[in-house]
């Protein structure tokens, strides 16, 4: 670049052109230019030219228009980080990202977006404890603003891991039309990826009516539940996996031991320092090597309330607790109960370290995922998260939508293959494997998941091909419990070639064998050898089929061997709960026995079926 000072012939004046010379540079990272002329001509006639080089010589004045120097800019660059600051929004509080979903750190605040169609007001909420009524501040989404299709979002500043927040979500109350919206209800994220531990979390206290009006659930409550509520954890970290990698088993080395986190250590004989937790897991790892289990397929860990207080103890008229976790209230957050380290977002820390450990001694970690329903129960249920974010969309609701239709027997069924209920659940398996490194999933009742909005089981399920095909789980183990609670019953036909199955049939026919019915002998031999009859037909080989003895569902091995009737009266569901088709045998008496006779038939049974 060439810079000269320059005059034409203005009032007679000779015409004047000459180079300036660059001097000292500016604070502005530019150059000061400077030259000298006579006093003759006043200063108007004078103008300055920045002259553009092209191929290394300076163009002349007279460049035509149409020239490549013409067309070179004559304006100096801008410095990147100085634009940025002059154009950059510096408010506390911003129009926020639409995407990812659910939280993130931004710059040096957080995002949070969620979806809601049919909401007209939202709040954010943030907390400094997890049993505070009211809020440390409250920020308004402007529904101009911070809405962007169906996701509302917002950013705000100085958000830092462990911020506790929940949401309001304001708009039509009319149960006879699908819609439950509560603006005095405290709802969770659906894609929060930690509670804060609430031990004495009462579904009675976040009910969205009022339990006590003659019309229950058509009366909308205005008691603010916040204090009643857990609150959902800002969770944001950097972990070092140290280049952990999936062990990757294939189908017919696998050998899966099932366990509940709570119960697999919390007895003083499992002898560990962090009993019933993540931790107290990896303490056995030991001990499942010398089993040689290649697989851990943990019972639910997604979060839950231990505590419902929605139903009795038979006898003592004592709330009988929710022991199992196949209730869960969102997707994507490990329980805070089953951390030893804290529940304010040390439980998903806890966990990876738990799957990090499992994964240096070869054992993959397999999720039994429940996302054919949720713990806000049927129309009497508390108002938790997805029942107030959008009801409709959420749920499969009977003809009168005050109602759900229930294929899981817990008063509600997820409404897994609208769009975008089928983009959520798929987000959460993303987010196992991605984000927590986990290896595969146990579909509990995997049937639901082909039901169409109306209950139908649908040929081709949109969600369980796109769980299927979705090139991130490409790897993923997926195993379907291939029934439901509505009678469908697809062992040996569930979906693609991809899904492995529980294999009822081998249960029941191997147990029927054992305990000596007539006629079992072909149907025992088919299952020892891969149950061809049963996968043949879909193409699937006997590596599709998962074979099993007991499981957490109905009786245990002892019980198995002890009972030949279910006796779940003191649960507070009058026995109903549970199938009556255990295909068991007592030897001689009902329970426990004296009896050493019996006993040692039992004990001789037991090691058969192992």
């Amino acid at each position: 670049m060439r810079v000269e000072l320059y005059a034409d012939r203005l009032n007679n004046g000779t015409p004047f052109r000459q180079e300036m010379k660059r001097g000292r540079q500016t604070e502005a990272a530019g150059f000061i230019f400077a030259t000298q002329v006579t006093a003759e001509r006043p200063s108007t006639d004078y103008t300055v030219r920045a002259i553009p080089h092209f191929r290394g010589a300076a163009v002349p004045l007279e460049a035509p228009q149409n020239s490549p120097a013409a067309l070179v800019t004559k304006t100096p660059e801008r410095p990147l980080p100085d634009y940025l600051k002059a154009v950059s929004d510096r408010a506390g509080v911003r129009v926020g990202s639409v995407l990812p979903m659910g939280t993130s750190q931004q710059d040096n605040g957080g995002n949070f977006a969620f979806f809601s169609r049919h909401a007209t007001r939202v709040r954010l909420e943030l907390f400094d404890s997890p049993a505070d009524q009211t809020p440390s501040r409250q920020i308004e989404l402007d529904s101009a603003r911070n809405r962007t299709g169906d996701v509302w979002h917002i950013w705000v500043e100085g958000i830092r891991p462990g911020q506790l927040y929940g949401y309001r979500v304001d708009g039509p109350y009319s149960p006879s039309e699908g819609q439950r919206f509560n603006f005095a209800s405290l709802l969770l994220d659906p894609f929060a990826t930690a509670i804060s531990r609430a031990a004495d979390w009462d579904f009675g206290k976040t009910l969205g009516y009022n339990p006590s009006a003659p019309e229950r659930d058509l009366s909308r409550s205005k008691v603010d539940d916040a204090g009643a509520m857990p609150k959902c954890v800002f969770t944001q970290e950097h972990f070092d996996w140290k280049g952990d990698q999936p062990p990757r088993h294939p189908w017919a080395n696998m050998v899966i031991y099932e366990a509940h986190i709570r119960g697999f250590t919390f007895h003083s004989s499992s002898g560990v320092q962090g009993p019933g937790t993540y931790r107290g897991l990896v303490e056995k790892i030991s001990y499942l090597k010398d089993l040689g289990v290649t697989s851990v397929e943990l019972m639910p860990v997604l979060e839950f309330n231990e505590n419902p207080g929605t139903l009795a103890h038979s006898r003592t008229g004592a709330p009988v607790g929710d022991y199992w976790g196949y209730n869960p209230v969102v997707f994507f957050a490990p329980k805070a109960s089953y951390s030893s380290s804290g529940g304010m977002g040390q439980q998903k820390l806890e966990f990876k370290e738990m799957v990090q450990a499992l994964h240096s001694a070869g054992i993959e970690v397999i999720l039994d995922v429940v996302f054919n329903h949720t713990g806000e129960g049927d129309e009497l249920g508390p108002t938790l998260c997805f029942r107030g974010m959008d009801n409709a969309i959420f749920y499969t609701l009977a003809g009168d939508k005050r109602y759900y239709r229930d294929f899981t027997g817990t008063g509600n069924t997820i409404n897994a293959n609208h769009p975008v209920v089928r983009d959520h659940i798929l987000a959460a398996l993303r987010y196992w494997v991605v984000e927590m490194h986990v290896d595969g999933f146990r579909f509990d009742l995997a049937s639901v998941l082909g039901r169409d909005e109306c209950g139908k089981l649908l040929a081709d399920a949109p969600l369980l091909e796109r769980i299927a095909e979705d090139p991130i789980l490409r790897d993923v183990k997926l195993i379907a419990e291939a029934w439901d609670a509505a009678g469908a019953y697809q062992v040996g036909s569930f979906s693609k070639q991809r899904w492995a199955e529980w294999n009822g049939r081998y249960r029941d026919d191997v147990r029927c064998f054992w305990r000596g019915d007539d006629g079992m002998l072909g149907a025992f031999a088919s299952r020892i050898c891969g149950s061809a009859d049963i996968y043949a037909r879909s193409g699937k080989g006997p590596e599709s089929s998962i074979n099993f003895i007991t499981c957490h569902d109905g009786f245990t091995l002892n019980d198995l061997v002890s009972y030949r009737y279910k006796h779940n009266q003191a649960n507070g569901e009058q026995n109903h709960d549970g199938t009556a088709a255990n295909f068991s045998e007592n030897y001689g008496s009902e329970g426990d026995t004296a009896d050493a006779g019996i006993d040692a038939v039992r004990k001789r049974q037991v090691k058969t079926f192992f």
